[in-house]
């Protein structure tokens, strides 16, 4: 009498639980990799908007100096936070900037996050 081949007793369904447990393996990076791109867009949305608070800020504080002494402050406090300013206005004693951030990574190469503030008397 014949003893059953290993193939022979697992039957057709021998290699899916593999198949199976790969896919999902593969669907679990794929949605780790979706949440961490959302973290760093979140983050870096985050960061633009409080840079353009701390730069609105600054500026307000040397508005006294004119356009150029205020809106160098802004641009010191952007770059002391990796950011960069795209623009500084100074309107009577109300200044508005607005501020960037590359997200960290390979994110950074496809766009990055932007934010206005504005700060002075009301």
């Amino acid at each position: 009498m014949s003893h059953p081949t290993r193939d022979a007793a697992n039957g057709p369904d021998g290699g899916f639980v593999t198949v199976a447990v790969l896919a999902l393996a593969l669907v679990l990076v794929a949605f780790a990799g979706l949440l961490a791109t959302l973290s760093a867009v979140s983050v870096a949305r985050h960061r633009a908007a409080a840079t353009a608070d701390l730069a609105a800020l600054a500026a307000a504080g040397h508005v006294l100096e004119g356009q150029s002494g205020a809106c160098a402050a802004a641009a010191r406090v952007a770059g002391a936070q990796d950011a960069q300013l795209i623009s500084c206005t100074v309107r009577g004693a109300t200044v508005e900037v607005h501020t960037t951030v590359r997200p960290a990574g390979p994110l950074g190469a496809l766009g990055a996050a932007t934010s206005t503030a504005r700060a002075g008397p009301r």
